[in-house]
């Protein structure tokens, strides 16, 4: 196949792991000459692409994270070859654990090659895998949820193509972690215990940065969606925060015209789905 007709390559350069020292070969997207056909917005904030003649069907979200084919540590690209040294031997200490989590469910991941699918879910869990000894600097949480809810998204397209696999039970599972770390990485940000200064992209697609009101707007429609609902008493707790949640991203007096009309009509739409569960009779804030 002619260069310019392949969907993507692989860098001429390799970076260094910095967990195992081996040579890691970053597989890259290529843009332009209709790989990209831009379909609809999801309520979940995630571009669909439509299925080319030449490339068929496109994932953007396969590639974002640098992951090591040897020893499984992954990252988002600019934090690859940022490590903290003191994380290091943790990471190095944990690599056997890496390979085997999910050897049951994908058993034949290979990063040397074009990923597919299942390297796409792959890498986002690793990546997860690995943040969870950053610190706080790299805003490890928000980090982590996002590529929690990446995972789900990938997972649902793998229902799609093999619908009797029970890919859509994994979907379910990572969208109910990111719904905890969006939680917990709000919370950080509200109390500066976790600022999400470290992450250069908020999403949570990689199409369009939705900043900090695309960051509450999902934890509150993740707390509605996958939030528990076993405990009334504890739902409806969780519900009144993510309705105060979303109640932000229409301002304190600030202008609509400010903020994208998906954010704010997509907010709305949760905001007053909410308080219909709540049995409130109030509608939505006016933004």
């Amino acid at each position: 196949m002619a260069e310019a007709a392949k969907l993507t390559f692989f860098s001429k350069t390799p970076l260094e792991c910095p967990v195992c020292e081996e040579k890691v070969f970053r597989e890259e997207m290529r843009t332009g000459r209709g790989r990209q056909i831009a379909g609809n917005l999801t309520r979940e904030l995630r571009r669909n692409y439509e299925p080319s003649k030449q490339y068929g069907e496109v994932f953007p979200l396969i590639y974002p994270v640098t992951v090591c084919p040897h020893c499984y540590y992954a990252t988002y690209h600019e934090d690859f070859t940022a490590v903290p040294e003191q994380i290091l031997e943790t990471l190095r200490g944990e690599t056997s654990a890496r390979a085997d989590f999910l050897s049951d469910i994908f058993p034949s991941l290979d990063f040397t090659e074009p990923r597919g699918l299942e390297e796409g879910v792959a890498s986002y869990v690793f990546a997860t895998m690995c943040y969870e000894h950053f610190p706080k600097q790299f805003s490890p949480l928000f980090k982590s949820g996002v590529s929690q809810l990446r995972a789900a998204w990938l997972c649902n397209d793998l229902h799609r193509k093999y619908p009797t696999e029970n890919y859509d039970y994994l979907a379910r599972v990572f969208y109910r972690k990111a719904r905890y770390y969006y939680t917990c990485a709000v919370e950080g940000e509200q109390d500066g215990s976790q600022p999400l200064s470290g992450a250069k992209h908020l999403g949570p697609d990689l199409d369009k940065n939705y900043g900090y009101d695309g960051v509450l707007y999902m934890t509150g429609l993740l707390e509605y969606q996958y939030g528990p609902r076993s405990d009334p008493a504890a739902r409806k707790t969780a519900l009144d925060r993510a309705k105060r949640t979303v109640a932000r991203i229409f301002g304190m007096g600030k202008a609509s015209k400010n903020k994208p009309a998906a954010i704010l009509d997509n907010a709305r739409d949760v905001y007053e789905a909410i308080s219909k569960e709540l049995g409130d009779s109030e509608t939505s804030p006016e933004a």
